[in-house]
């Protein structure tokens, strides 16, 4: 009896960038009815792998088959023709428009539609797959969840039996988790071949049939994913063993450092952004806000750090009213923002600057001579560089030529360098491989033990109960609820981040 071949099969695929071998012979195949995990540490070539399979780029070297026949992507339309489709972490929506729409958008050779036939067609496609959507509603009115099934419908409908999904939890509740979950199976049941990228060990084991490891830019094992453990898995990712823990740390000696009072914040048309919003945060304590992404989180960093308008009530930090001071006077107060936005060079960092000088701004700031002696900088930037191992080929290397993943180490560390005694820091450890995920929240941890206070903003639930002492819940600006880390579940949190109040 001869094989059914792999829905898809990569084949010695090499891709080089410059003087950078980002893919070398990997080896890559999905069934039909498979989910199959894609692991690996940022820089092992995952991404590449995907933008071959998806059309964006065209390999050096090695073969894509689909369905046994070999194919050749010169665009990503050549590759969504034979049936694959990519869901992105940053969602190619327009959002003026409604989800129909966008479905429609794109896809139709012919300005005279059947919008009745089209709209039975796609509403009997999400009903098949279990994506519920109300194809009227506009994607500005869509929770986070809705989008991405959205984009799921996108490629459902143009055809797609290959699916990858890159990170497609990384911002979404257990809830919404959960359902996406369903749908990947009945898209599995329907024959469907699924590629899953996630840095999340425990999805990764609950939710794929296979697990296929990457560094370095080679395949270096794939695995029946029930036949392993995340130990196993990160043993192989990174190449050696990671304690995979988060110890939370106790501090004995706590005092108030800061409070809010009834903040409120608009922008400037007028829309209430924080709501009234008040909390403590004590020396020695890690104090975690969990949100949907634009529930206010953004802001409320930026009204700390004195970068965000205050309509009205009171910052305080140790007694000293923050509202109205200049950043720079806030730093001078011993207040250290580590804001790790999507775009990562758009606050803090000085992208054509090297390593050397953008710890050297952060000196500057509170300096009082007119001289700029830059030796101790340099003599940070190594020690920055090898305790957070970051990948560069040295300090003087422009910030904008790193990877993501070390962008946002040289941020975090420079922050923790000030000796701050309150750290705020948003998604420190977004989009970071595991290992990395474990060192930062030791870093962290090392910050509490000296009784720093630190208000952290993160996406992973269970790393948000491991790590803090207290978690704050926000949506639309407001706190749902302030539960004690060691007492709650993933499931209350979520509720109270849909807009549950405790």
């Amino acid at each position: 009896m001869n094989q059914i071949p792999a829905l898809v099969a990569m084949s010695n695929i090499s891709k080089r960038f410059g003087t950078i071998l980002a893919n070398d012979n990997v080896n890559f195949s999905v069934g039909a009815g498979e989910i199959h995990a894609l692991l690996g540490e940022n820089g092992a070539g995952k991404s590449t792998l995907m933008n071959m399979l998806s059309g964006v780029y065209t390999p050096d070297g090695g073969s894509i088959y689909i369905n046994g026949e070999e194919v050749f992507f010169s665009s990503p339309r050549d590759s969504m023709y034979k049936g694959v489709g990519m869901i992105h972490q940053h969602f190619k929506l327009v959002e003026i428009l409604s989800a129909l729409e966008n479905v429609l958008l794109g896809n139709e050779k012919t300005l005279f539609l059947n919008k009745k036939k089209k709209y039975d067609e796609i509403k009997e496609l999400s009903e098949k797959f279990s994506l519920d959507i109300d194809l009227n509603k506009k994607v500005y009115e869509m929770s986070v969840g809705e989008k991405q099934n959205l984009e799921i419908l996108k490629v459902l409908y143009r055809g797609a039996k290959i699916l990858v999904l890159d990170e497609p939890t990384a911002v979404l509740t257990p809830q919404e988790t959960e359902k996406l979950f369903r749908i990947m199976l009945k898209l599995k049941e329907e024959g469907c071949a699924v590629i899953f990228i996630s840095h999340k060990m425990n999805e990764v084991m609950n939710i794929s049939d296979k697990t296929t490891v990457l560094l370095k830019g080679r395949s270096v094992k794939t695995l029946n994913t029930k036949e392993t453990n995340p130990a196993e898995l990160t043993e192989i990712m990174v190449g050696y063993p990671v304690k995979l823990e988060i110890k939370r740390e106790t501090y004995d000696h706590k005092e108030e450092v800061f409070r809010m009072e009834n903040l409120s914040s608009s922008t400037n048309e007028g829309v209430q952004v924080l709501k009234n919003v008040s909390f403590s945060l004590y020396s020695g304590e890690i104090l975690s806000i969990a949100g949907i992404a634009g529930s206010g989180q953004k802001e409320l960093c930026e009204a700390i750090a004195g970068l965000y308008k205050v309509d009205s009530g009171s910052i305080k930090f140790k007694g000293e009213e923050m509202v109205g001071k200049t950043p720079k006077e806030i730093i001078k107060k011993g207040i250290s923002m580590s804001f790790i936005p999507e775009d990562r060079l758009g606050m803090g960092l000085v992208a054509s600057m090297d390593i050397v000088d953008n710890i050297l701004l952060k000196q500057y700031q509170k300096k009082t001579g007119s001289f700029i002696d830059r030796k101790p900088s340099r003599v940070k930037a190594k020690e920055i560089v090898e305790k957070l191992e970051i990948k560069t080929p040295g300090i003087n290397h422009p910030i904008k030529n790193l990877s993501g993943g070390n962008i946002q180490k040289v941020l975090l560390g420079r922050e923790l360098d000030s000796n701050p005694e309150l750290l705020i820091t948003a998604y420190p450890v977004r989009g970071l491989d595991i290992n990395t995920c474990y060192k930062i929240y030791d870093l962290l941890n090392q910050e509490k033990k000296k009784g720093v206070a630190i208000l952290y903003i993160g996406e992973d639930l269970d790393a948000l109960i491991e790590l803090s002492d207290r978690i704050m819940v926000i949506n639309s600006g407001e706190i749902m609820g302030i539960v004690n880390a060691s007492e709650t579940t993933k499931e209350e949190i979520g509720l109270m981040m849909l807009g549950e109040k405790k």
